[in-house]
């Protein structure tokens, strides 16, 4: 007898009630060529899925599963699968989407073997934030001792992840965060410095850590009106990377908010664009499945059952959480 699953289906553009639960046939879900079924036990909840729900980044399809990144069990294979076989505990991360589902189809390139020391959960809750981490602490801007970093939302589920592995690498971090609870849980991730409030004043308190000097690197997730006191935390020659905009949209900026006087270098690196590179990806997973074992994780903020993806995203999106969020099969 074939198992009854449950999904959580997109329907449209919008809020939390653009998402329904459907129930599934997971057995009917055959693996083709190449491909490989994992059965979920953990599935992470981003930013970027919010970003699909309200059509941000659209997505070309709908109704649409959501979900860019989970870990499990793999149960089926398909022909032609090669280093992998059922019962083998995968993750994995990017493109395509469709991880709020019990179980789904995979290529078998984007399935990532998990060590005996890794939890499925843990993987799942550090498998997009990790790999964000090494395209910014590596390709987008070189941390290594001696670099000062400024990291927004230093006690989210990135933030974790962005904090340890820069103090992993010897660098000096100065964190933000929107309370002094979640300052206090920054600080046990290994911030040197938190900056408190959303009305701080944090190019005057960057200045005055640096001794005027600025961070040699940023990292913005905030959006809004953020970006640009950001470019203004950051020493002449130093680099901002923009990686979303939890605050909003971002105004448009003018180059000369760049240089020369500044003479800034702007990223706005896209993970699944770094993903989408399949030796990327798998050098990538590699860094991080090493820092991991290191201690380098994220940090599980909450889990919900799969049902109630909607008010996991609620609680992202009004940063009422901090970590990383699991759904639940």
């Amino acid at each position: 007898m074939n198992k009854i699953d449950q999904m959580v289906r997109m329907t449209g553009v919008g809020g939390t009630d653009q998402l329904e639960v459907v129930t599934c046939q997971s057995q009917l879900q055959l693996p083709g060529p190449g491909e490989v079924r994992i059965r979920h036990e953990a599935i992470g909840v981003n930013f970027i899925d919010i970003y699909h729900r309200t059509g941000l980044y659209p997505l070309a399809t709908l109704p649409a599963v959501l979900g860019v990144e989970g870990a499990g069990t793999i149960d089926a294979i398909g022909d032609g699968v090669e280093h992998l076989a059922i019962g083998d505990r995968i993750a994995y991360a990017g493109a395509p989407v469709g991880a709020y589902a019990a179980t789904r189809l995979l290529p078998q390139e984007r399935a990532i073997l998990l060590p005996e020391n890794i939890s499925t959960r843990l993987a799942a809750a550090s498998m997009l934030r990790g790999l964000t981490a090494h395209m910014l602490l590596t390709r987008t801007y070189q941390v290594s001792a001696g670099s000062t970093i400024l990291i927004h939302a230093a006690a989210g589920g990135l933030g974790a992840l962005l904090v340890r592995w820069a103090k992993h690498l010897g660098a000096t971090v100065i964190g933000t965060a929107g309370s002094a609870e979640k300052a206090q849980i920054a600080e046990t991730y290994g911030a040197d410095h938190v900056i408190v409030g959303r009305d701080a004043d944090i190019v005057a308190e960057v200045a005055a850590l640096t001794g005027g000097k600025g961070v040699d690197f940023a990292i913005d997730g905030i959006g809004g009106s953020m970006l640009l006191k950001t470019l203004a935390c950051v020493r002449p020659f130093g680099t901002v990377a923009s990686i979303g905009q939890a605050a909003g949209p971002i105004a448009p900026i003018s180059v000369g908010e760049l240089g020369p006087r500044r003479s800034l270098s702007l990223a706005r690196p896209s993970i699944m664009a770094y993903l989408a590179d399949q030796h990327t990806y798998s050098v990538a997973s590699a860094a991080l499945i090493a820092m991991m074992q290191a201690g380098v994780v994220a940090e599980i903020g909450g889990e919900y059952p799969l049902a109630e993806a909607g008010r996991a995203h609620a609680d992202l999106e009004a940063g009422r959480s901090t970590g990383s969020l699991l759904l639940i099969p």
